[in-house]
């Protein structure tokens, strides 16, 4: 009757895991979207019922561990760590712009939305992940959710049944379509950069199979078209692998350099989609294409718009409410998308398409400082305790904001990876996987 005792305890672990919502939350998001319309006109999915659940469930962990005793918890752990606060400068910019705005009860839905994503959810994250276990497991469901989206991408791409590119419907965009046609990318990028970061980490069969699997999805992230992403991805694995060894990141850079040579000479002839593609991002600046002086355009009004609100911005929404008022008469009247399952949409351009400058001008200075210093923050942390998928994980956030900003199911995807980077670096752990015990040095928290 002894070894009962144990058996229950190891029972109500698994039982009581929150990094199973988490997990959950992302495979969620995987799923084709399906929007419940409520009465104040904002849109919830699946994933975001799930949220609640985590969020619910974190603060049903805090409780319990401060009351006393249901879930082992290690010492300190019935109160968040003191990085936690790292965050609370961002609702309070987010909320100050709102009590500031015109009309505040419109502004509301995207303030909670702002708070869920960059509050909420990497806070409840941070709770639910306790142990190696728990990040294996929400780690896992990122990876499961590349993999999906990518193997999903690439029949669309290799069929000719995804979304519109040039005249043929060949762009990868997975399950979330072409009203979000980044989307697949990002999951994907993100499933890359923790298979990266495990693989350099790990040692033997296992650190083959992680870095077969980064280089696999690296298929479907060129078949999704996503120039952005591109970059991001190639800027995050570059911080991964300069954290791991500068001699192999300066290898990588000189294969890369000739590898961009050969296509620029090879598949870069704009005789297929990736080519044209791949062109596209060598005359971005001297003959960009009406995708980017869109993009210009808008970056323009979001200017304008903060410069008549520098401090608190215009409010939560404020760009898509003040758009017409300050766009350039260039600017077109939207973003024509098609897909065989939405068919032909012409989708209105309400955000400038740059989470800094809708920051700017949405929450002034005041809402672009407490992102900035908190992304900041994250980063010089992750360095400094030398996390590489923390590291690469926030890298490519940094860089994407620079031409995308949060909507959709993937942006869920964004927070829960936000919450295990900060659960990386407030753990201290340079490992994603369990029975991984990296040697600590000396001299700057190194790791052999």
């Amino acid at each position: 009757m002894v070894p009962a005792a144990p058996e229950r305890e190891l029972a109500v672990r698994v039982r009581f895991r929150p990094s199973l919502l988490a997990a959950a939350l992302v495979l969620l998001t995987c799923l084709p979207a399906r929007h419940e319309e409520l009465s104040s006109g904002v849109r919830l999915t699946a994933a975001d019922v799930m949220s609640l659940v985590l969020a619910a469930a974190a603060v049903a962990v805090l409780l319990t561990r401060a009351g006393g005793a249901v879930l082992p918890a290690r010492p300190g752990a019935e109160r968040l760590p003191a990085r936690a606060l790292v965050f609370a400068p961002v609702a309070a910019a987010a909320g100050v712009s709102l009590l500031a705005s015109a009309d505040v009860l419109a502004g509301l839905p995207g303030y909670v939305r702002y708070v869920q994503v960059f509050v909420v959810i990497p806070l409840a994250v941070l709770v639910a992940v306790r142990d190696r276990t728990d990040t294996l497991i929400v780690g896992g469901a990122l990876v499961a959710a590349a993999a999906a989206q990518g193997l999903v991408g690439c029949v669309q791409a290799f069929t000719g049944t995804g979304a519109s590119y040039a005249g043929e419907q060949v762009r990868a965009v997975g399950t979330f379509g072409a009203p979000d046609v980044m989307g697949m990318a990002g999951v994907v990028s993100f499933g890359a950069i923790v298979l990266l970061g495990a693989g350099l980490t790990l040692r033997g069969r296992l650190r083959g199979a992680a870095l077969t699997g980064a280089a696999l999805l690296c298929v479907p992230l060129a078949l999704s078209l996503s120039r952005g992403t591109w970059l991001a991805l190639a800027g995050a694995c570059l911080v991964v692998l300069f954290l791991h060894s500068r001699v192999l990141a300066a290898r990588v850079v000189l294969a890369g350099a000739a590898a961009a040579i050969v296509l620029a000479l090879g598949v870069g002839t704009g005789a297929d989609p990736l080519g044209r593609r791949l062109d596209s991002v060598a005359s971005s600046v001297s003959q960009p294409d009406q995708s980017l002086r869109d993009r210009f355009s808008l970056w323009r009004t979001a200017v304008d718009i903060w410069l008549e609100h520098p401090v608190t911005g215009a409010g939560p929404r404020g760009f898509a409410q003040l758009r017409d008022t300050y766009a350039p008469i260039e600017l077109s009247s939207g973003s024509d998308t098609e897909d065989p399952v939405h068919g032909f949409e012409r989708r209105p351009l309400l955000s400038p398409h740059n989470m800094y400058l809708l920051t700017l001008s949405e929450q002034g200075l005041l809402g672009l400082a407490a992102l900035a210093g908190c992304l900041a923050s994250l980063v010089w942390w992750a360095v400094r305790e030398r996390s590489l998928i923390a590291a690469g994980l926030l890298t490519w956030q940094i860089v994407d904001f620079c031409y995308g900003d949060i909507g959709g199911a993937p942006t869920l995807v964004m927070s829960v990876a936000l919450g295990l980077a900060l659960s990386l670096v407030t753990r201290r752990e340079t490992s994603a996987f369990p029975g991984v015990q990296p040697e600590v040095v000396g001299g700057g928290g190194g790791v052999r």
